[in-house]
């Protein structure tokens, strides 16, 4: 996966804290092409609608047509025209066809569906000591830490932790990924597009292994 390969698609898969944002923001660097999370686009949207807020606030899961809609919106746009980093979909088969279908009607394919694994003690520690910056959205923590302490690298703010890194509802997101994603994993390994890699490690050593 290089600069000026075929247009395509790359997805990023692994729980909660498993790296998924900045290893895709990364690849993305070195591809020049955008990085989409789902997760952001839910997030922006629950500023204005109060039952995503809640939903999210509880880590309950966001219905497909929800999530699709803000998907197909965003890969439409002109700076997808030579590809993007998906993060955080599909999540299910059905997410998994609609995406396919999806990506036909654009000319695109897809490329890899990158698995990021971490163990939960690791992912436990990463999400309760990680903050993000409140206007921009850019996560720190334990591998990716800011300048300044507390405070966001770009927009010189005070960083916040998010309203759904918490125990109890980070409980529910591991659980519930693990429940989910295996189904979407085995559709991808039999297609020949899935990379699994232990993503323990430091960001730039992962980038190495994908960029293999």
């Amino acid at each position: 996966m290089t600069k000026g390969d075929p247009i395509c698609s790359i997805q990023f898969y692994g729980g909660p804290a498993a790296g998924k944002g900045t290893m895709s923001k990364i690849l993305c660097a070195e591809l020049q092409i955008p990085h989409i999370s789902t997760g952001d686009l839910l997030r922006k949207l629950s500023e204005t609608d109060p039952d995503i807020h809640e939903k999210l606030s509880k880590g309950i899961y966001i219905s497909d047509e929800i999530t699709t809609k803000l998907l197909y919106e965003r890969i439409s746009q002109v700076d997808c025209l030579n590809g993007c980093v998906i993060d955080g979909y599909p999540r299910n088969l059905n997410q998994a066809h609609l995406l396919n279908n999806m990506l036909q009607k654009l000319g695109k394919n897809l490329t890899a569906a990158i698995e990021l694994t971490v163990p939960d003690s690791i992912v436990f520690e990463r999400i309760l000591k990680r903050k993000a910056c409140p206007k921009c959205g850019k996560i720190y923590g334990l591998t990716v830490p800011s300048k300044v302490e507390n405070i966001c690298d770009d927009c010189k703010l005070e960083l916040v932790t998010r309203s759904d890194d918490n125990e109890e509802t980070l409980k529910i997101r591991i659980d519930l990924y693990k429940s989910q994603v295996k189904p979407i994993l085995d559709y991808y390994k039999e297609q020949g597009i899935l990379v699994t890699i232990e993503a323990s490690s430091n960001p730039e050593k992962i980038l190495d292994v994908i960029k293999l």
